[in-house]
């Protein structure tokens, strides 16, 4: 019998499934009827639905995450045009897109492209990809950021989704809701991960999403809040982590803010993650911890 909660879950699923198509095509014509077909609702229910659970409209969530991703590829991609990015997320033209930008954040594209954003709250966003096995070194930044260039094979994983502000909140949701979850798993010593899907200095902190999820065996099945997804493999671009969570949002700032827009390479759409590996440590009285910030990328 399917009861409210997995019915709730199937329901929470189909969503972070729209979203995740959104995502990674955001340069394509996105109509209702392809969407609720990802989703596997009709599309007569589907607007009224997707309004109830994200509270936004479906045009206004969309239009969001183009002008986002716009903002994010404009910060990483100093050689792209405005035209390019604009067809990049989904724009017919720059002057359509420079007119959404302004009036979303208050500058136009060409401002904020030269804005210093090395002190802003970046989490995540912009290019990466070359060679395999080569590490890459920014001498300006006093301590030599060191990034190398793997390539993953997909995993797939167990999550259960927070929603809301990055920060001291997201650490005690995973030490109150996930790890209390992940005990009860008998999953053993495997890899974890953190995904974060926006970036908190461009979408308003109620609005963040991040997983927290566990790799998963094949024939495991989602229990409790959690869900399954898969997160993809290829060719991603790490920096080793060590620090507290209030020291790991300076070290996505050296990787994206810093490193990523000379490094001759571009993010695509795959999200960004945080790697826990069997061995990670944690040190519950100084709060110390290591891990791999993971960006997906591609060619420029």
């Amino acid at each position: 019998m399917n009861t409210p909660n997995a019915s709730r879950r199937q329901y929470e699923a189909r969503m972070h499934r729209v979203q995740a198509y959104i995502d990674r095509h955001l340069d394509a014509p996105l109509d209702l009827q392809a969407l609720a077909g990802v989703a596997h609702f009709s599309p007569f229910h589907f607007h009224r639905l997707f309004l109830a659970w994200t509270g936004q409209t479906l045009g206004g969530y969309l239009a969001r995450r183009r002008l986002e991703r716009g903002a994010q590829r404009l910060r990483g991609e100093p050689a792209s045009t405005v035209l390019s990015i604009a067809l990049g997320v989904g724009y017919g033209s720059a002057e359509a897109f420079s007119r959404a930008f302004k009036a979303h954040f208050g500058l136009s594209p060409s401002q904020w492209r030269n804005l210093d954003h090395a002190d802003s709250n970046l989490h995540q966003v912009q290019q990466a990809a070359a060679r395999d096995d080569e590490a890459f070194r920014n001498p300006d930044e006093g301590h030599p950021v060191i990034v190398h260039l793997i390539d993953r094979p997909p995993v797939r994983m167990g999550y259960v989704r927070y929603q809301g502000p990055y920060g001291p909140a997201l650490g005690r949701f995973w030490a109150e809701t996930f790890n209390p979850w992940l005990a009860t798993q008998n999953l053993g010593a495997v890899a974890r991960f953190g995904i974060s899907h926006d970036d908190p200095s461009l979408v308003p902190p109620e609005q963040c999403r991040y997983d927290c999820g566990v790799a998963v065996p094949d024939d495991w099945v989602p229990n409790g809040a959690a869900l399954v997804t898969e997160l993809p493999g290829g060719r991603y671009a790490a920096l080793k982590f060590e620090g507290t969570a209030a020291e790991i949002g300076a070290a996505w700032r050296q990787l994206m803010g810093r490193w990523l827009p000379g490094s001759g390479l571009q993010l695509d759409a795959r999200p960004c993650f945080e790697h826990y590996g069997p061995g990670s440590k944690f040190d519950f009285k100084t709060g110390l911890f290591d891990c791999e910030l993971c960006i997906p990328v591609a060619p420029l």
